[in-house]
């Protein structure tokens, strides 16, 4: 081979091709002065080894040493001088047929040149310039604040009625039935902060820390810190909320808020793994659905039912449900299009993975429009910013907004730059062995002692929310009586009750007790054990848990006797709103829970009453 030595590698294009200007000009901007580019047409006679031919047909490489490679090797060689860009050339030499394969690509596209500028500026734009997230970063970061802000504060408030002393389902005889179960590996696969203090004041104080370290990432202030110590307080909620906080996005925020940690601007793999974790919670969700054989998605249905049976419908639900059939089964094969097919342009060229993107955002805005889910549309809202970029975000966001020089949220440290790549590898790993998708026979040890390593953190967790479709609406009215004859029913806050109330906006609070009265009236086996626990602190008066309830039917004394009535509702037709003003119907079911009394009861809350509290979390 003949030889050519010089101070910087040179890379030898076509001027003429327009293919070869686009790319030569986006590969410029990320190898800086790393490597020299010029024309052949202006060069070329300074290499009379290569031919007029070799030139035409593809770009060359010169390097400092002399050598020269040619198609897809050259392109790798050049980018090998790209931060984070030399993986390509590793793969080019090392994996089998890597090589071949792209060398066949490479030829295919030289030979159709002037499409492949098409297609190119079609799916990158008119230019392409190396992404940058320094504006994303920031932006990204500041709403992780005000979403982990809008978590701490709304467990906060309820954190006392829910798992107090006087709470539904006390934190200290939770956690003795922990350890008298697990003994000091307590500590290993029950990680949280109140092992070292469980009081009621302990309870609000972490609460209150986590919304004052939420408050402080939306201001970037003290960010990376705040983050850091914000992943074991979050985590600490979520053990420690026991029944009520067993839903997928408190497991969402925790993954979320554990990458946010790392996120910096010259850190564009935790970039990835955050769409990695979009991926996953949108695809897995779709997929449930369907595997789930629940024939309402299968037949297009799903929305027939949905509007009027979720959780917590806003008022715009009503208005949903009235929508034609047609309507609604477009919607409903829209959604799982999204999250089983659209959802793959996350990993697609820039304007293709926009697309995705904003169908993604379409999507949850809906679901956000017409249900109450706390902060988990809002949370993978933020998560959708990651498919963009800072060229992106500055054309949407307001002038003043996007001309500001925002503050780096964190320049990449040391420390991150050693432990990302190999942290990237292992939760990518992980995930795959959540999703099935990766299932070793039989499985390494090393991998097993990982896997149970991290288990207790979840910082990897599998996901698919609203597999199946509820088709009615039961709902539990508690009574309260001081005769047995005359009852009086306690109202929810939020939750439907009074037909004459109107659904409500509350997002982004999740109030966690009606939400689980949703889940214990559609239980085939009868009321929940936690429920006899509710029972009881209302026979007892406990002001945490009348706290939780929207209205209290008997202020100065609990009542005698407690009841539970089962009853079906339905959203009121078009025209009983008009005459009536109501927006429910409803017809009496059956008794859910017989009549009590705190004789009848105990007075106790025993341990079997604390178990589904740990259900969910023995290893």
């Amino acid at each position: 081979m003949t030889t050519y030595r010089r101070e910087r590698p040179l890379l030898v294009f076509d001027g003429d091709c327009g293919f070869c200007r686009y790319w030569v000009r986006y590969w410029q901007q990320l190898t800086g002065r790393s490597v020299d580019y010029a024309p052949y047409q202006e060069v070329g006679h300074k290499f009379p080894q290569i031919s007029q031919a070799q030139f035409a047909r593809s770009i060359q490489y010169i390097g400092t040493d002399g050598n020269i490679a040619s198609g897809a090797e050259a392109s790798y060689l050049t980018l090998s001088h790209a931060p984070g860009k030399a993986f390509w050339l590793i793969l080019y030499r090392v994996v089998p047929g890597f090589a071949w394969v792209t060398e066949l690509l490479y030829a295919f596209i030289a030979r159709h040149r002037i499409a492949a500028g098409r297609l190119s500026r079609v799916l990158w734009g008119k230019r392409l310039e190396p992404a940058r997230f320094e504006l994303l970063s920031n932006v990204f970061l500041r709403l992780m604040g005000l979403i982990y802000l809008a978590a701490f504060a709304s467990f906060g408030v309820q954190i006392l009625g829910l798992v107090g002393s006087h709470g539904i389902l006390p934190a200290h005889e939770f956690l003795r039935d922990l350890s008298l179960r697990f003994g000091f590996s307590r500590f290993w696969y029950f990680p949280n902060v109140f092992w070292i203090n469980d009081s009621d004041s302990a309870l609000q104080a972490v609460c209150l820390l986590g919304a004052i370290l939420s408050l402080l990432v939306a201001l970037n202030i003290g960010q990376r810190f705040a983050l850091i110590v914000l992943f074991p307080l979050y985590l600490s909620i979520f053990y420690i909320g026991q029944t009520f906080t067993t839903f997928q996005w408190d497991l969402f925020l925790i993954e979320a808020g554990f990458l946010a940690i790392f996120l910096a601007p010259g850190l564009p793999t935790v970039i990835w793994l955050f769409r990695w974790l979009l991926f996953r919670f949108i695809f897995l969700g779709g997929l449930v659905k369907i595997l789930s054989g629940d024939t309402a998605w299968r037949n297009l249905t799903a929305l027939s039912y949905h509007f009027e049976t979720q959780p917590l419908p806003t008022p715009l639900a009503w208005y949903a449900n009235r929508l034609p059939e047609a309507v609604k089964a477009f919607g409903t094969g829209a959604t799982l299009v999204i999250e089983l097919g659209v959802v793959f342009l996350i990993f697609m060229p820039r304007r293709l993975r926009f697309i995705g993107a904003w169908s993604i955002v379409l999507l949850q805005s809906c679901i956000l429009l017409t249900g109450n889910y706390n902060f988990f549309n809002l949370l993978t809202l933020a998560l959708c910013l990651t498919l963009f970029d800072d060229q992106a975000l500055r054309a949407v966001l307001p002038r003043p907004l996007a001309t500001r020089p925002w503050r780096a949220p964190a320049v990449r440290a040391r420390w991150q730059r050693i432990i990302v790549p190999p942290l990237a590898v292992v939760l990518v790993l992980l995930s795959l062995l959540h999703m099935g998708l990766l299932l070793p026979s039989p499985m390494p040890r090393p991998l097993i002692a990982v896997m149970r390593a991290v288990e207790p953190l979840h910082i990897v967790n599998n996901y698919g929310p609203f597999a199946t479709m509820t088709r009615s609406r039961p709902e539990i009215i508690v009574q309260g009586s001081n005769d047995g004859k005359h009852w009086k029913a306690y109202g929810w806050r939020y939750k439907p009750g009074n037909v004459m109330r109107a659904p409500s906006f509350n997002i982004p609070h999740q109030p966690r007790l009606d939400w689980q009265m949703w889940f214990a009236a559609l239980s085939p086996t009868g009321p929940p054990l936690w429920f006899d626990n509710f029972i009881q602190r209302l026979l007892e008066g406990s002001s945490a848990v009348l706290a939780l309830l929207g209205h209290n039917p008997f202020p100065k004394q609990p009542p005698k006797y407690v009841r539970a009535l089962l009853y079906d509702y339905r959203f009121s037709s078009t025209a009983t709103r008009s005459k009536t003003g109501q927006w429910w119907v409803r017809s009496f079911e059956r008794v859910y829970y017989p009549e009590t009394s705190l004789g009848d009861n105990g007075g106790t809350i025993n341990e079997q009453m604390l178990l589904p509290g740990i259900r969910g979390f023995a290893p």
